[in-house]
C-alpha cells in the first residue's frame, strides 16, 4: 500500500518519497511539553502540526502508533546541564511536591489540547516513569565507551563519537565550530569538553527529584528520555520524529548521537520540525511582555489582545500557514482568520439545505484531487484551505440562486467536508447561539454576563473565570467577542 506522500526531512533537507511499511504501519514520536507552566502558543503549534500528520496518515490507511512524551524531570534551566530543574523550582516556589506541579500542568495541557481538537496520542509516556530504561541506556553507552563518569554524573563523549559518526548531522553544525564557539564554563569542569552533554546528573543535596543509580543518587539528562522511550515503544528505528525547530539542536542532535552509539543505527527515518511563533513580529518571551497563554487567548484577558479568540480560530489560523513557516500572531491576523473560519463553516452548513438541480461546470473531482495533492506535498494545509474556499464560493453561489448544483456534486462536496474539513484538518463548528430560549432565560443570562464583565473590569479574573467555568458545567458556553459576550447551550 503506497501513497504519493512526500515530506520534508530535516535530516536530508529535501522532500523525499515516504516509503510505507507493508502492512502499512507508521511509528511517530513527538516531543511533548515540559509541564511546569500554563500551556501557551508554543505548545499549540507543534500539537496541531503533528495532529495533522497523525490524522492524515490514519486517513490514508496507516495504523499509526503516535507517542507524545511528557517531560517531568531532567529539563534544567536554559536547556543546559547546570541550573535548577524547572519543575523542582516551581515546586519549591509553590510549596508543592514536584509531581503535584507536573500533574497539575499536564491536566491543564490536556484541557487546552481538547479545546483545540487535538487528538490524544496512542501512548503518552512520562520521563519520570521510565527511569529504569534511561539508566539501562546510560549503562549501554558506558559499556560501549561512548560515555564517561565524572563526580557522580555521566556525560556523552561527543568528540569520541564524532571520530566514527557525525555529531551535527541534523543541525548542520560541526565539531570544529563548537570548539571555536564554546569555552569552559563554571560548573562544567567535570566534563572533558564543554559540548559534552549529561546523560545522568549527580543530584546535589538540595535537589528534590532524584533516583538511585550505579553512579549515586541523581536524575536523567533531558536528552536521554526521548531515546529511551522512543526505542521502548517504537523500536530502535522508527518512521517519524517531530518537534519544534528550537529542539533541533541540541535536543534532537543529541538524541541521534545517543541512539546511534547505543544501537549502531539511525533512530529515525524522517525528522519533521515546525517553525517558531512570533507575536507582532517579535519572538514570544515573558521579558518582552508578549507571552500569552492559551487561556488568555481564549478569555481575552491579556493586555495585547483586543478580544477573546475561540480555540477553533486559533487552530484555523495555525493551519493557514505551512508548518515549516513562521507564524506571526497579531490581532488583525487572528480577526481575519476568525472571519475566514466562520465563512467556511457557514458555507458548508448551507450545503445541507441545497436542493440538487442540474449539473454545473464546477469540477468537484478536481478539487478533491487538488486537496489530496496538497496534503501529499509535505502536509500543505494552506493550499488545502485555499481550495476549500473555492468550494465555499460555489456553495454560496448555489445557495444564492446564482448557479445550480447536481446531486453528485453535492455528495462530492459533502465527502470533501467530512474528509478534509472535519477529519484531516480537524476543524469543527463553534456552538451556535440557541435563539429559542425563553425571555426569562435571556434576561438572567444578560444579568450574569454583565456581572462577569464587571468582574473583568475590576481585574477580578478569578471570579470571572469561575462564572464562566460554572456556566460551562451547567451546559452554557460563553464566547467573548469585540462586540460583547454571546452565550449558547452546549447540550
Amino acid at each position: 500500500m503506497e501513497h504519493p506522500l512526500k515530506v520534508f526531512n530535516s535530516l536530508s533537507r529535501k522532500k523525499e518519497d515516504f516509503i510505507p511499511i507493508n502492512p502499512p504501519f507508521a511509528g511517530m514520536y513527538v516531543c511533548g511539553p515540559t509541564v511546569y507552566g500554563d500551556p501557551h502558543l508554543g505548545h499549540a503549534r507543534p500539537a496541531i502540526t503533528f495532529d495533522i500528520v497523525f490524522r492524515y496518515l490514519q486517513h490514508l490507511g496507516y495504523k499509526v502508533r503516535y507517542i507524545r512524551n511528557i517531560t517531568d524531570v531532567g529539563h534544567l534551566e536554559n536547556d543546559a546541564d547546570e541550573g535548577e530543574d524547572k519543575i523542582a523550582k516551581k515546586a519549591l516556589l509553590e510549596q508543592l511536591e514536584p509531581m503535584e506541579v507536573a500533574q497539575y500542568y499536564t491536566n491543564r495541557y490536556h484541557k487546552y489540547m481538547d479545546m483545540l481538537n487535538v487528538l490524544n496520542p496512542s501512548i503518552e509516556p512520562h520521563a519520570s516513569g521510565h527511569i529504569p530504561e534511561q539508566i539501562e541506556l546510560v549503562q549501554t553507552l558506558l559499556e560501549k565507551g561512548m560515555a564517561y563518569e565524572s563526580e557522580g554524573s555521566v556525560y556523552f563523549d561527543v568528540e569520541k563519537y564524532n571520530k566514527t559518526n557525525q555529531y551535527g548531522i541534523l543541525s548542520g553544525r560541526n565539531i570544529e565550530e563548537m570548539y571555536s564557539n564554546t569555552r569552559e564554563l563554571d560548573g562544567q569542569s567535570d566534563k572533558r569538553n564543554s559540548f559534552d552533554f549529561a546523560i545522568w546528573k549527580n543530584a546535589t543535596p538540595s535537589h528534590i527529584m532524584r533516583w538511585k543509580s550505579p553512579w549515586g543518587d541523581g536524575f536523567p539528562g533531558w536528552h536521554l528520555e526521548c531515546s529511551a522511550m522512543g526505542a521502548k515503544y517504537l523500536g530502535e528505528t522508527f518512521d517519524i520524529h517531530g518537534g519544534g525547530m528550537d529542539l533541533l539542536f541540541p535536543h534532537h542532535e543529541s538524541e541521534i548521537a545517543q541512539s546511534v552509539a547505543a544501537n549502531g543505527k539511525p533512530p529515525v527515518k524522517y525528522w519533521l520540525h515546525n517553525n517558531m511563533i512570533t507575536i507582532n513580529g517579535q519572538k514570544m518571551g515573558k521579558s518582552l511582555g508578549n507571552f500569552i497563554t492559551l487561556e488568555e487567548f481564549i478569555n481575552g484577558s491579556h493586555k495585547l489582545l483586543e478580544q477573546a479568540y475561540s480555540p477553533m480560530t486559533i487552530r484555523f489560523f495555525i493551519l493557514q500557514a505551512h508548518y515549516r513557516g513562521t507564524v506571526d500572531f497579531s490581532n488583525q491576523a487572528l480577526q481575519a482568520s476568525g472571519k475566514a473560519y466562520e465563512r467556511l463553516m457557514k458555507a458548508f452548513a448551507r450545503l445541507d439545505a441545497i436542493v440538487p438541480a442540474e449539473v454545473s461546470d464546477f469540477n468537484v473531482a478536481d478539487l478533491e484531487k487538488d486537496c489530496y495533492d496538497a496534503m501529499n506535498d509535505d502536509f500543505n494545509t494552506p493550499m488545502v484551505i485555499a481550495r476549500l474556499f473555492d468550494a465555499v464560493k460555489f456553495i454560496n453561489a448555489v445557495a444564492d440562486k446564482q448557479t445550480t448544483m447536481s446531486e453528485s456534486q453535492k455528495l462530492g462536496l459533502q465527502k470533501i467536508q467530512k474528509n478534509f474539513v472535519q477529519e484531516i484538518l480537524g476543524v469543527k463548528p463553534e456552538v451556535q447561539i440557541d435563539s429559542s430560549d425563553s425571555s426569562l432565560g435571556n434576561d438572567l443570562m444578560k444579568l450574569i454576563i454583565e456581572l462577569r464583565l464587571k468582574m473583568r473590569q475590576e481585574k477580578n479574573f478569578a471570579m470571572s473565570d469561575f462564572i464562566r467555568d460554572e456556566l460551562k458545567k451547567a451546559g452554557i458556553e460563553l464566547k467573548d467577542t469585540k462586540e460583547g459576550t454571546d452565550w449558547s447551550k452546549t447540550n
